[in-house]
């Protein structure tokens, strides 16, 4: 399959640049869905459009048998590209930062190896919008696919993401956590506006503030069990229009990471116990709370299967131990309705620095796509076949 793979790395070159250089943003995938649609036509696989709003949903083989899913995203983000590149980005101030492009060029190069492959079962071609972002509702394009019902009666899920922080030939797969639960929150510290020359005529937001903040920053080494893993991050501080004067409140973003459920809804709680100290000096607070995507958590017997295949494609001495990080990723949502597991694809440039995702100068080694759509192909067709169990 690696063999077969390679054959057409130049079309998973092309389809990754043409992606690249038209990103869309979340929910607005129309050309990405089009050109999506239009390769399977060319390859002669059925397929839907509109799922999850701008998702594409194709279906190889009978349906008879076992049934897996394979996952690609397909938005960008409101970033400007600061690599100059022939495939650079043609829209300004959106980019492909997080390498949704290469993920999509993967999976239709997954269907190019799978297409006359003879078998009883299915395998399910998910192409997902809005990975990054969520609708006016609230809810991103994992949840709205499923709704849709765009993994009904899959026995199980895969997926990658590329890494540019390690080297191309190399993949990242362990069992278990692998990435956190997002949550943000959205306060206000508030007192009573006044001048900033008689202060004592105000109950100042900003005071109020410095407190708040030390206690927002002592919740996870005073107050959260030291083996469990969490994140309070203070992201924005917004308030006050002028040096003299005070102001009626102030605005905190703050991103909250876990992993287990418990610490999740402990680190909320003690998020509004640490606003509170506003209130013992006579402001007062509000606190408005924005749940994200679960902790994604990689499904053991499906993790073995693409360890194995991905063992006998790149050779286990390129299988990196998996690793938790506190990143988010919404395809947890399919994960947690469907057995799944997704594996960290190494995508590092050879003698460049790495890459970080979200980032203006973000790009990927173009040689790493031939062996994520191998693997993950080669892991659905040994499924359907009956090798996995």
């Amino acid at each position: 399959m690696l063999d077969r793979a390679k054959a057409i790395h130049a079309e998973l070159i092309e389809l990754r640049r043409t992606i690249h250089k038209n990103p869309e943003l979340s929910f607005n995938e129309v050309k990405t869905a089009g050109l999506v649609a239009s390769t399977l036509s060319e390859l002669g696989i059925e397929y839907s459009t509109g799922v999850g709003k701008t998702g594409v949903v194709a279906r190889l083989g009978n349906g008879d048998g076992p049934r897996i899913g394979i996952r690609a995203d397909m938005d960008a983000l409101p970033i400007l590209e600061a690599v100059d590149s022939p495939y650079k980005s043609q829209t300004d101030g959106i980019m492909h930062a997080c390498g949704h492009d290469a993920h999509t060029a993967m999976l239709l190069g997954a269907a190019m190896l799978l297409k006359d492959e003879d078998f009883n079962g299915e395998i399910r071609l998910l192409f997902q919008p809005s990975e990054e972002n969520a609708d006016s509702e609230g809810v991103s394009g994992a949840p709205r696919m499923i709704e849709d019902g765009a993994i009904d009666g899959l026995d199980a899920v895969i997926a990658l993401h590329v890494d540019s922080t390690f080297d191309a030939g190399k993949v990242r797969i362990g069992a278990g956590y692998a990435l956190a639960n997002a949550d943000t929150v959205y306060a206000k510290v508030k007192g009573k506006g006044g001048h900033g020359a008689l202060p004592q005529r105000a109950r100042d937001p900003i005071f109020l503030l410095a407190p708040v903040l030390t206690a927002l920053h002592g919740i996870v080494s005073r107050w959260v069990d030291p083996l469990q893993p969490a994140v309070v991050t203070v992201g924005r501080i917004a308030g006050g229009s002028a040096s003299n004067v005070i102001p009626e409140e102030v605005a905190l973003d703050i991103t909250v990471r876990s992993v287990g459920d418990d610490v999740r809804e402990q680190l909320l709680v003690e998020i509004e116990q640490a606003l509170a100290v506003a209130k013992t000096l006579g402001g007062d607070y509000e606190m408005v709370i924005e749940r994200g995507y679960p902790a994604l958590y990689n499904e053991e017997s499906v993790t073995e299967w693409v360890h194995t295949t991905a063992s006998d494609l790149i050779g286990a001495e390129n299988i990196v131990p998996g690793q938790l990080m506190m990143g988010a990723e919404d395809f947890a949502f399919m994960s947690r309705a469907s057995k799944g597991m997704m594996m960290m694809l190494g995508t590092k440039v050879p003698g460049g620095p790495a890459r970080f995702h979200h980032h203006p100068e973000f790009d990927i080694d173009e040689d790493a796509l031939p062996i994520g759509a191998a693997i993950m192909a080669e892991t659905a067709l040994r499924y359907v076949k009956g090798e996995y169990k």
